[in-house]
């Protein structure tokens, strides 16, 4: 179960940062970057690397809270403790 919602979440993740990626960096160029007034120290490679990861991290966070949001009350609500351990207001799964 945890591996498909992982896939939920990883999955359009990585499609929106390759779109993030084209759109970007169709527009402006790595070599043109600054940073604190200086011109980034890493090459055009490195520069669309770590935009991608960057853009990867943003959009899995994004995906993670739309699959959070659709989560059912059952799913959100429900106890994972054993028959044994649970309190009187646990229900069981």
């Amino acid at each position: 179960m945890w591996s498909q919602k992982l896939m939920w979440i990883a999955w359009p993740a990585f499609l929106g940062a390759c779109a993030l990626e084209l759109l970007v960096f169709a527009m402006l160029d790595p070599g043109d970057l600054h940073w604190s007034g200086e011109p980034l120290r890493l090459s055009r490679q490195g520069v669309y690397t770590a935009a991608f990861f960057v853009f990867w991290a943003i959009c899995t966070v994004s995906s993670a809270l739309t699959n959070l949001l659709g989560m059912s009350s059952a799913e959100v609500n429900r106890c994972p403790m054993l028959p044994g351990e649970r309190p009187d207001n646990c229900r069981p799964q």
